[in-house]
């Protein structure tokens, strides 16, 4: 992509914004050479776009900013790889332990993959999580109280975090936003990135199932750095060169 020196800074964003859309992120520098601006210019484009929620600037660039469809939605969306990444992770979890489980489609998918009969407590924040273990066989459920975002599909706020830190879990199996390997993990909403910090905190270990598009994608709220999570489940085709990266970082990857 190139543009003559004379290209306004509207339309200058507005082409930078395409790229964003294509590629999913841009480096400063390379945008300052392709518009023959200043890097200073290219910053300021960034954070205008940023400030439209366009995307999220990080160290040398900007990375597309996430749309999350709402929770029914994505109940549907890749409905067997969820199905079998919740199977995958559903293999770490032994006899007799508490589980944290946050809301998520995903994460819904690994409730309704846990054994029976194995004497497992849910502790969760998500009626569907809940609803997918209640009454059976060998499951206590504790669900969380507080006010259920129905987007997030999930109680956040005070109250909800008040008594996730009152649990102790065994694993933890926080929503992902978004996940990467230097960084860690990423939320969208504030409070919800709260929630998260709670339970990864009181759980001896923590579980992150990504789908493909949580390993590329971004987020506003930085929640832990990557030495905080445990395991990495992903879908079996997922490169390797990736999942190197991930194990580098002291994270064991599953598929």
């Amino acid at each position: 992509m190139s543009a003559p020196d004379t290209t306004l800074p509207r339309e200058r964003q507005q082409l930078i914004l395409e790229r964003l859309q294509r590629e999913g992120k841009v480096v400063a520098v390379e945008l300052a050479q392709a518009f023959h601006v200043s890097e200073d210019s290219i910053r300021r484009d960034l954070r205008d776009l940023a400030a439209q929620g366009l995307c999220r600037r990080v160290y040398g660039g900007a990375l597309l900013a996430p749309h999350i469809a709402p929770l029914g939605e994505r109940h549907s969306e890749r409905a067997e790889l969820k199905r079998t990444l919740g199977r995958a992770a559903a293999a770490l979890v032994g006899e007799g332990q508490i589980l944290f489980i946050d809301a998520g489609s995903t994460n819904t998918a690994l409730a309704k993959a846990l054994p029976d009969h194995r004497e497992l407590t849910v502790v969760t924040n998500a009626p569907d999580v809940a609803l997918a273990v209640l009454g059976r066989p060998g499951f206590d459920v504790v669900l969380l109280g507080g006010t259920v975002d129905p987007h997030i599909g999930g109680a956040i706020g005070s109250r909800t975090l008040r008594q996730a830190q009152d649990i102790r879990a065994d694993f933890c199996f926080p929503g992902v936003c978004a996940i990467d390997p230097k960084t860690g993990l990423w939320t969208i909403d504030e409070e919800e990135t709260m929630f998260k910090q709670a339970i990864i905190e009181a759980s001896g270990e923590t579980v992150a199932i990504a789908t493909p598009d949580k390993l590329v994608a971004s987020a506003t709220h930085h929640t832990v750095p990557i030495t905080a999570i445990t395991h990495l489940v992903v879908a079996s085709d997922t490169e390797w060169e990736v999942t190197d990266h991930y194990r580098a970082a002291g994270v064991s990857v599953h598929w």
